[in-house]
């Protein structure tokens, strides 16, 4: 039988869980600001959790299926390739104490020691570089999902096949996923990703500001790496504390009450758009951190009740405390190895993913961005996929 362990690099934790027979059989949690200051806790985790068949390792912006084996540079594939970003942005990031790039450079110290150790790991595809969307949505598009979103939607699959007794060709949702720094809302039918917003679409999330209009762009003049994890509720209402937001909402404080408001209604616009993509979703479901708080998930569910039945994703078999995003990186995995859930993976086709992230973004003022993409992705791993 085989055994697959999958990683989730989250803003507060790395959560990390095994799956076996289609079931969680062990799960760890390690914080995120543990791993930056010494990534080889990460091994030791992996280690805890007893010998696997292969890990699926946090992918940032997705690449096509990549093996350990195959990188020839781990820390610049980490960088450039999964984060997008340079040791220039890293070193800045963590100088100023900012949480999401000591995600990054986490991550980013995650990839050089699975691969220094020769770990059996695998980098895995976010949602625009999967063949099952087609081309003329991905236009002019990065973010569709993260890799992380992307495995959360193959939970999703996983979890509306069971619920409703349907084979994987006849699933079809509307899949909203609320994280602590980003929103995504992905978009699945017969069972494959079709369409997608990721957290830099999606306006308004706890973290970051989401979709930006181009006039502000211009306005802002310079903006660096980091600009991605601002504009959100938390600078909205100075504290990274839900919490005392959702209290400050309910008693109609502002601007908690419209920073609220607006995190709620760019999830729903989202929804909305995406649910366009679809003929008949069976189900809108909801994943991520803040869909645990009680007031977030009734006041999603009451606004998206319009576009269909709403449910929480339940996730997998014994799963008690690691994220879904951690989840669908282990079911990944266990798929790419062979195991129980190989054609469901077959079926997505996650495997025949192509690519960089950058390749259907068209403005001039990314040309020269798009072509150094492509060109270190081919010099960092063997046997590219482009």
């Amino acid at each position: 039988m085989i055994k697959a362990l999958g990683i989730d690099p989250g803003t507060k934790s790395f959560d990390l869980i095994v799956v076996e027979g289609g079931r969680v059989t062990a799960e760890k949690s390690v914080s995120t600001l543990d791993v930056a200051r010494n990534p080889k806790v990460i091994v030791e985790a992996v280690e805890e959790l007893g010998e696997v068949d292969l890990i699926a390792g946090p992918s940032g912006y997705g690449v096509p299926l990549t093996f350990n084996y195959e990188i020839v540079n781990p820390r610049k594939f980490a960088l450039e390739v999964l984060l997008l970003t340079s040791e220039e942005d890293i070193a800045a990031g963590v100088r100023s104490g900012e949480l999401g790039m000591a995600v990054y450079d986490a991550l980013a110290k995650v990839v050089e020691e699975f691969w220094v150790r020769k770990l059996n790991v695998c980098y895995i595809p976010s949602v625009i570089l999967l063949p099952t969307v087609p081309e003329y949505r991905k236009v002019n598009k990065l973010d569709m999902g993260t890799a992380d979103k992307m495995s959360v939607a193959v939970l999703g699959v996983i979890d509306q096949s069971r619920e409703l007794g349907v084979s994987y060709r006849d699933v079809s949702f509307v899949l909203v996923e609320a994280g602590f720094g980003y929103n995504a809302v992905i978009g699945v039918e017969g069972g494959r990703i079709v369409d997608g917003l990721g957290g830099t679409l999606v306006h308004t999330g706890f973290l970051t500001i989401g979709a930006l209009d181009a006039e502000v762009a211009v306005m802002g003049r310079k903006w660096g790496r980091s600009d991605v994890f601002h504009g959100g509720v938390a600078d909205i209402c100075g504290t990274f504390d839900l919490d005392e937001v959702v209290k400050r909402y309910l008693e109609g404080e502002e601007p908690h009450a419209s920073a609220f408001k607006a995190f709620i209604d760019g999830i729903v616009k989202a929804a909305a758009a995406i649910a366009a993509s679809i003929k008949k979703p069976r189900e809108i479901l909801l994943s991520g951190r803040l869909t645990r708080n009680k007031v977030v998930r009734e006041v999603l569910e009451e606004e998206l009740s319009r576009y269909g039945p709403v449910r929480r994703l339940r996730g997998l078999e014994s799963a008690e405390m690691a994220k879904e995003a951690a989840q669908g990186y282990a079911i990944v995995a266990e798929g790419v190895a062979g195991g129980e859930f190989r054609d469901l993976i077959k079926h997505m086709r996650i495997p025949d993913a192509r690519g960089t992230v950058l390749d259907w973004v068209y403005h001039p003022r990314v040309k020269e961005a798009k072509e150094r993409l492509r060109r270190v992705y081919a010099e960092v791993v063997r046997n590219p996929k482009l």
